[in-house]
C-alpha cells in the first residue's frame, strides 16, 4: 500500500500510547509500520532531498501536531506518553484525527494564534492542495517545481545559442562533472563538424586513461535510432567502446532501446531536459538566487555530561 500521509496516521499514533507507558519514538514508528503492512521499500523510501526517510518523517510531523494539541507529551528525549487529554480522545470512538480535529483544543488554538509563531502557524492550515503532505513535503515539491521552470527556460536559451556556445556549454558542462580535467584541457576536443553541435574526443579522466566521444546536436526533431547506430559505427571506427549523444530535443523508444540492448558499446543519450538538469546540478548557466536553510535539532549538544 502507499505510505499513508501524516493527517491518516494521527489517530494510529495516539492509540499506539494508549497503555499510558512512555514509549520510544522508534518503537512507535515501528508499531505503525506493522499496522500498515508497510513493506521494506516503502520504508526505506526517502524525500526527494534524501535527508529523512518519507514514512518516519511523516510519523514525527504527526506527532508534532498532537503534541501542539496537548494530545501527547515528549517525557524526554525520543520518548512519548498519551496525556489525559489524549486518552479521552480516543475514547470517543473515532475514526479518524485532521489537522481541522485539533482546532477544537485550546493548545493547538493558543499553537495557531500566538503572534511569535505566525510563520509556524500557517503550516497548522494547510491548504487544500497540500493537505495531505508534511511541511517539509510541501517545501521539497515546491522546489522540485522551481527546478522544473528553470529547466524549460535553460533548454530555450540552450536551443537559441549560437553552435560555438553550445560547443563551450557541453564541454564546461562535461568538465564540471570531473571529465576532462581542467577546462583548459578540456578545450582540446576535437571538432569533426560544424552542424550546429560539436562531435569530438574528451578524456573520461584526468590522467587520460579511457576516452569519451561526443556527438551534441541542436535538434528541433526526436532522434531515432539511425542516428545513434551512426554513432556507435563512429566509436567502432575510432576502437572506442563509450561515447555521450546529447540532442536538444528527445529520443525515440527505439533509439534508447537500442542503447539499452547494445552489450558491445557504452553509450549514454542525454535529452534536453536532462541536459538542463545537468545544467542546474553541476551549477552551470545558473546562480543561486536565494538560500533558505532548515535548521534540525542538534541532539549532540544536549546530551547530559
Amino acid at each position: 500500500m502507499a505510505i499513508p500521509d501524516f493527517q491518516t496516521l494521527m489517530l494510529p499514533t495516539l492509540k499506539a500510547l494508549d497503555d499510558g507507558y512512555e514509549h520510544p519514538f522508534k518503537d512507535v514508528v515501528e508499531v505503525l509500520a506493522n499496522e500498515f503492512k508497510l513493506t521494506q521499500e516503502e520504508l526505506s523510501e526517502m524525500l526527494p532531498s534524501r535527508r529523512a526517510r518519507t514514512f518516519y518523517n511523516r510519523v514525527a510531523w504527526a506527532k508534532f501536531y498532537l503534541k501542539k494539541a496537548g494530545l501527547v507529551s515528549q517525557t524526554k528525549r525520543s520518548y512519548l506518553s498519551i496525556t489525559k487529554l489524549g486518552l479521552e480522545t480516543i475514547k470517543s470512538e473515532l475514526n479518524s484525527i485532521s489537522v481541522k480535529f485539533l482546532e477544537q483544543f485550546p493548545d493547538y488554538i493558543k499553537f495557531k494564534e500566538a503572534d511569535d509563531l505566525t510563520e509556524v502557524s500557517s503550516l497548522a492550515q494547510p491548504s487544500e492542495s497540500v493537505i495531505k503532505n508534511t511541511p517539509e513535503e510541501v517545501l521539497e515539491e515546491n522546489y522540485t517545481k522551481l527546478n522544473l521552470a528553470l529547466a524549460i527556460d535553460l533548454l530555450d536559451i540552450v536551443k537559441s545559442s549560437s553552435p560555438t556556445f553550445f560547443e563551450r556549454l557541453v564541454v564546461n558542462l562535461l568538465v564540471r562533472m570531473g571529465y576532462g580535467g581542467t577546462l583548459a584541457n578540456a578545450a582540446r576536443v576535437t571538432k569533426r563538424s560544424g552542424d550546429e553541435g560539436i562531435d569530438g574526443v574528451i578524456d573520461e579522466d584526468r590522467l587520460g586513461l579511457d576516452s569519451i566521444y561526443i556527438q551534441a546536436k541542436r535538434w528541433e526533431g526526436v532522434v531515432g535510432r539511425p542516428e545513434i547506430q551512426k554513432f556507435v559505427g563512429a566509436l567502432s571506427g575510432q576502437r572506442a567502446t563509450k561515447g555521450v549523444f546529447i540532442t536538444t530535443s528527445d529520443f525515440t523508444k527505439e533509439a534508447l532501446d537500442f542503447v539499452k540492448n547494445n552489450n558491445h558499446y557504452k553509450v549514454v543519450l542525454i535529452n534536453g531536459y536532462t541536459l538542463a538538469k545537468l545544467m542546474i546540478e553541476n551549477n552551470v548557466g545558473v546562480s543561486v538566487a536565494t538560500t533558505y536553510e532548515v535548521k534540525g535539532i542538534d541532539s549532540d549538544f544536549f546530551v547530559d555530561e
